[in-house]
């Protein structure tokens, strides 16, 4: 879990220090915050390093619900909030504004830690399942794809035939090939249907749309050039 970096946001010194040390023993980075409006400006200034926060609910100046929302309306980075409060209402309020985690105080510093892997874990692999090619970024665990950052709406198979032209990027792959492996078989009319499909993909993807390149006398290979 190295290079990871860790917000730890309490009002409380020796909680801070406590978290901080069972972090860093396990390999993490951490910077700290003792109250909500000192937390905001640490995250602008290091947004793009801080992979989780771990946020208390009480504290002075904004408290950890005026951070989170705050938070969230720019950044999805994975939130753990630490509360002294066991309120299942507190719980289920926290996962309404986007809360990924929740524990009560006191805890276990080494389940802590367990959770914040765990929650980093699950982020990085999802992370993985987005992919970007040349403007066009697929989200296969959302099912989405967006063009120069703006959501393009797919049917299921424009969609299954988008991901698995990419899939093989540089790969010249027959109308054949193209049927077997997205129609599964199942389909029994001609060819022509992958062409009618292309045709409304090429439409959607606007300008992005000449990476699919048409191979005469074989089927299609989406590349980027």
């Amino acid at each position: 879990m190295g290079n990871n970096c860790i917000l730890i946001v309490d009002d409380e010194l020796r909680m801070r220090k406590l978290i901080k040390d069972f972090l860093q023993a396990k390999g993490f980075s951490t910077l700290e915050a003792e109250d909500g409006e000192e937390a905001l400006s640490i995250f602008e200034t290091n947004k793009n390093k801080i992979n989780l926060i771990l946020l208390d609910v009480m504290m002075p100046k904004l408290d950890g619900w005026s951070v989170l929302r705050q938070i969230r309306q720019e950044s999805k980075v994975p939130i753990m909030m630490l509360t002294a409060r066991g309120e299942e209402q507190d719980e289920l309020f926290g996962f309404e504004l986007g809360v990924d985690e929740y524990i009560a105080k006191p805890f276990s510093p080494k389940i802590l830690v367990a959770r914040v892997e765990a929650i980093l874990k699950r982020t990085n692999q999802n992370q993985k399942e987005m992919k970007e090619y040349g403007g066009i970024a697929i989200d296969k665990e959302g099912r989405t794809v967006k063009v120069d950052n703006k959501v393009i709406e797919l049917s299921l198979r424009e969609y299954e035939l988008l991901t698995y032209l990419v899939d093989n990027e540089n790969i010249a792959l027959s109308r054949d090939k193209i049927l077997n492996n997205v129609w599964n078989y199942d389909y029994y009319g001609d060819s022509r249907t992958i062409d009618s499909h292309i045709k409304k993909i090429r439409h959607k993807l606007g300008k992005r749309g000449k990476y699919i390149k048409t191979i005469r006398g074989v089927g299609y290979k989406f590349e980027i050039k």
